[in-house]
């Protein structure tokens, strides 16, 4: 969908309101981990080469992984989904059955990933099962008959990641893919400041579903401003959201009108099935927005 006249408009006053703040995209599709097999030290790099079916965080990964003593790669093809990471090598069958393997996992045949590995006949492979978030990631590795402990040094095996860098005053910088979602999708309005500290007025348009066949996913079905707040030496403190169009929350048929004060816009929602109709003002000056019946 095409992004709305109040969003281009609020953006091209961000360079006279935020000369000292930035905002940079970086897609990642491609990670290096440090990690052991057993307590040897490894390094593994795995890059992103297309979703399975339908969901962004069920993809193939291609890479390799080598033991630090030795730095002699060795290849890997797999699947990273939803926090849980099957990687193998099918030694000298490792393209011809790579390409097997993929043709095999299909929609729901992900959840048969390590069945459909064994009938290739893998030489070695990693099983890391869903992990909690708060944790790092482990499980095994096998070679032949053997099964030892293996480990990244990560909280976050995510191969493809949608970065959000806010470059702050101070050489501080954030990402709103640590404290906001994993959706990316946002745009740089404005900032202010007053006694309570800077705020910093971001505008997004992400993903409702990363699950692409599932209800409301594949567009930018989530709309609306963020507002995050900061300490006056610009230390991060939290951030609220505001809807304008939402596919999750039945939010549509959005009006928008421009104050008499050309920095003011507001925003009519209308009354769904979930929640009242409501109004949004959001004042770009003072990167700020309000609610109000």
């Amino acid at each position: 969908m095409k992004k709305t006249l109040a969003f281009l408009f609020c953006l091209s006053l961000t360079l006279f309101f935020c000369q000292k703040i930035e905002l940079k995209k970086v897609t990642d599709s491609s990670q290096v981990f440090k990690g052991e097999i057993n307590g040897d030290p490894i390094t593994m790099q795995l890059d992103y080469s297309g979703i399975t079916d339908c969901h962004q965080y069920q993809h193939f990964v291609d890479g390799w992984y080598y033991f630090d003593k030795h730095r002699k790669k060795i290849p890997l093809t797999g699947i990273y989904s939803l926090r849980r990471v099957y990687l193998y090598n099918f030694g000298d069958r490792q393209k011809k059955n790579s390409k097997l393997f993929k043709e095999k996992i299909t929609g729901q045949a992900v959840t048969q990933t390590e069945n459909i590995a064994e009938s290739l006949k893998p030489e070695k492979a990693f099983i890391f099962p869903e992990q909690d978030a708060d944790k790092e990631v482990s499980g095994t590795f096998s070679m032949g008959s053997k099964n030892l402990p293996a480990r990244l040094l990560t909280k976050d095996s995510r191969i493809y990641r949608f970065n959000n860098y806010l470059m702050l005053p101070g050489n501080k910088k954030i990402n709103t893919y640590d404290i906001i979602n994993k959706a990316g999708g946002n745009e740089l309005v404005s900032c202010a400041s007053d006694q309570s500290g800077n705020r910093v007025l971001l505008y997004f348009e992400e993903v409702s579903n990363f699950n692409y066949c599932g209800m409301c996913g594949a567009g930018d079905g989530e709309k609306g401003y963020r507002v995050l707040y900061f300490t006056k030496d610009w230390n991060y403190k939290n951030f609220d959201e505001y809807l304008t169009e939402s596919c999750l929350e039945r939010i549509e048929d959005t009006k928008m009108a421009r104050n008499k004060d050309s920095k003011i816009l507001n925003f009519k929602i209308r009354k769904t099935s979930t929640s009242a109709g409501y109004t949004l003002t959001v004042d770009v000056k003072n990167a700020s927005v309000t609610k109000s019946k």
